[in-house]
């Protein structure tokens, strides 16, 4: 489990079909390795992994074919990674809760700068991604957690807004239009949907049951507000 808070930045370096090198510079080596464990749980770029080997200033994780399929791992080896070490209990939550499986992908169509903040536009198409995008829902983004500030009904495109801190010290300031991205929906909006879905044990919610049904007075009626 992880926060979206990102720590420092990393380069990936693949060294075999299945392991990947994740080099980092002595500064942010002295914030993360000095915790890690063989066996730990690493966000990179929003994708859990597990660390297998600690060098002086790297880690070396497990990435199956799978994993490097379904995320943008190792597609641009000139962008950096994000990396967050899992969450502590008793830690602070200062995003959301983040799981490190990642639901799809996506890709920047437009960041803005403005007097205040980056708009980052970005798009996906596919649906396990955007079933959870919504106005002011937390979406996470190579890792980051933010705050959706709009979005389409269908949630195929949607914007956030990235203070300056958060723009700089992640490799959220390395994209440009076209460049892809992990996407995961926010995991409370996911076990709300199954609860819905699946219904009460006296079979209360209809299996045909939409997301768009998804209302305040909904929500009410089956105990939710």
């Amino acid at each position: 489990m992880f926060t979206g808070l990102i720590q420092g930045l990393g380069t990936v370096h693949p060294i075999a079909n299945d392991k990947l090198q994740i080099t980092c510079s002595q500064t942010v080596s002295g914030l993360i390795l000095p915790e890690l464990a063989l066996g730990d749980s690493v966000a990179v770029d929003g994708v859990c992994l597990t660390v297998v080997e600690i060098l002086p200033q790297a880690f070396i994780v497990d990435a199956s074919p799978e994993t490097r399929d379904r995320s943008t791992l190792g597609r641009d080896p000139e962008v950096p990674v994000n990396l967050e070490t899992s969450l502590r209990v008793g830690s602070k939550l200062g995003g959301h809760f983040v799981t490190g499986h990642v639901d799809g992908t996506g890709y920047l169509r437009e960041a803005v700068q403005t007097s205040t903040s980056w708009e980052m536009t970005f798009v996906t198409s596919e649906a396990q991604v955007a079933r959870y995008i919504l106005p002011k829902g937390s979406i996470t983004v190579n890792g980051i957690s933010l705050t959706v500030a709009n979005c389409n009904s269908e949630g195929t495109w949607f914007t956030v807004a990235v203070i300056p801190h958060t723009y700089r010290e992640t490799n959220l300031q390395y994209l440009r239009p076209g460049s892809w991205v992990n996407l995961e929906g926010d995991i409370l909006g996911k076990y709300v949907e199954k609860f819905l879905r699946s219904g009460s044990t006296q079979g209360q919610v209809s299996e045909d049951f939409s997301v768009e049904s998804l209302t305040p007075a909904f929500l009410a009626e089956h105990g939710y507000l």
